[in-house]
């Protein structure tokens, strides 16, 4: 994981009112009053160097990732500190605790915890008896301090979520989408559904430090692939080459006046469940896939802890594998796709045959990265769980019998429901404050 910290940068627009928008859905939140908008930027002490092994180290709900005593990452060791903040939740942790689980030195802490207690980001939870000495006092993230818009767009649905610090959702929005009206007019239904999305919650977000919009952080949008991650820039979206080369990343910032972060439905999903609790190394469950089938067919895949994007952020074009050579004709122009042969069997009303041809493909992909775990996620899962669930866990069963295997990987239908995707997209702006993942 990278320890880069995310602030929130300048933002214009017009200014948010209290109450609920028609179509907001008001989601239950923290009580605590928002404080400004995060600016992480925490001093660290030069005594007891630590070295941090790896760049994306595996998040583990027991062991603290070690912080580093140097000036120059500061904002890793915040991202550290915060994260500890998060996992204990109202409970709350003690200075002394962080200093221990992170292995940086009290002072370090000392100088973190007050700068984040200065932006907002922590306050006291009270005091705890001491073994000896004075009690300690507690520490607890404050979830309203700062909020990140998660924006689904699917091929005919468009989902926005806000979140909270700890990815509690506390507002949804909903609307009719028409991916094939062309760039221009789905931009705007994007903009008009967030700005109302941010209205709508008005009295949640407060007043921050960023003009306008309180203490929302970005937009993290979630999309069809195939898309550059890192350039905001989608490729030929499977049925809608119009969208080839669109700066869909920049046509949004420019339009709302905020940090927007674009990456692939599948990759966002995945990073949501690595940040709950899909993820859970000491289960074995170090690496996931998480496949969902909806309108289309992809992957998101999380190795080691951390999202799976490829050098050209490409992978995970899961449902664009040929099994079958001379098979029916794909929107990719290939034959025998999972995609075409997965929609055409839910097309007909075959749900098990759809299972089996989703199973055979988990299987080559278990076979491919020997992963722990597959997930099921999207509408077409959703309306019939048990029957994918068991269809694809079949497939993997056979396959761990003719190789010999102990047992076979599990197959579990995604926690997160509807919104998963959503609320994963609000991960890529909250994910790099908490040090998991770049955004």
């Amino acid at each position: 994981m990278t320890g880069r910290a995310v602030t929130s940068g300048a933002a214009t627009g017009g200014g948010l009112t209290s109450g609920v928008a028609p179509g907001v859905e008001q989601a239950p939140g923290d009580e605590q009053p928002p404080g400004e908008a995060p600016g992480v930027e925490a001093t660290g002490d030069r005594a007891t160097p630590e070295r941090v092994t790896g760049d994306q180290p595996t998040r583990d709900r027991t062991t603290a990732r070690a912080g580093v005593n140097l000036r120059a990452p500061r904002s890793h060791n915040a991202a550290l500190v915060l994260d500890l903040l998060r996992t204990a939740g109202r409970t709350g942790i003690s200075r002394l605790e962080l200093a221990e689980r992170t292995a940086l030195t009290p002072q370090a802490v000392s100088k973190i915890t007050a700068r984040l207690r200065a932006d907002g980001l922590l306050a006291e939870a009270g005091r705890r008896a001491s073994t000896g000495g004075k009690p300690r006092t507690v520490l607890r993230l404050v979830p309203g301090a700062g909020h990140a818009v998660g924006l689904h767009l699917d091929r005919d649905e468009l989902t926005a979520v806000l979140c909270d610090l700890t990815g509690a959702v506390v507002a949804v929005r909903r609307a009719p989408l028409d991916l094939g009206r062309g760039a221009d007019a789905v931009v705007e239904v994007a903009a008009t559904e967030v700005a109302a999305l941010l209205t709508g919650a008005g009295s949640v977000l407060g007043g921050g430090s960023v003009p306008g919009v309180g203490s929302v952080l970005g937009v993290g949008v979630a999309v069809p692939g195939p898309l550059d991650h890192v350039r905001g820039m989608l490729h030929r979206v499977t049925g809608f080459p119009e969208w080839d080369g669109f700066p869909l990343r920049d046509a949004l910032a420019g339009r709302l006046g905020l940090p927007v972060v674009v990456d692939k439905d599948t990759n966002a999903a995945a990073l949501g469940l690595a940040a709950g609790d899909a993820l859970d190394p000491a289960a074995g469950n170090g690496s996931f896939a998480y496949l969902h089938l909806g309108t289309g067919l992809g992957a998101g895949l999380v190795i080691g802890g951390a999202v799976h994007r490829g050098a050209r952020t490409g992978a995970g074009e899961f449902g664009h594998q040929v099994i079958q050579l001379d098979g029916p004709l794909c929107g990719c122009g290939d034959r025998g796709c999972v995609e075409v042969l997965c929609l055409g069997a839910v097309a007909d009303g075959a749900m098990p045959e759809a299972a089996r041809v989703l199973g055979v493909g988990a299987a080559n992909l278990v076979g491919l990265l020997d992963i722990d775990l597959v997930l099921l996620g999207g509408r077409t899962i959703a309306a019939h769980e048990e029957t994918f669930v068991r269809g694809v866990g079949a497939v993997l069963e056979e396959r761990a019998r003719r190789e010999g295997a102990d047992t076979p990987v599990p197959v579990r239908v995604a926690p997160g429901g509807a919104r998963g995707v959503a609320e994963g997209a609000a991960q890529l702006l909250l994910g790099p404050l908490f040090g998991r993942g770049d955004g």
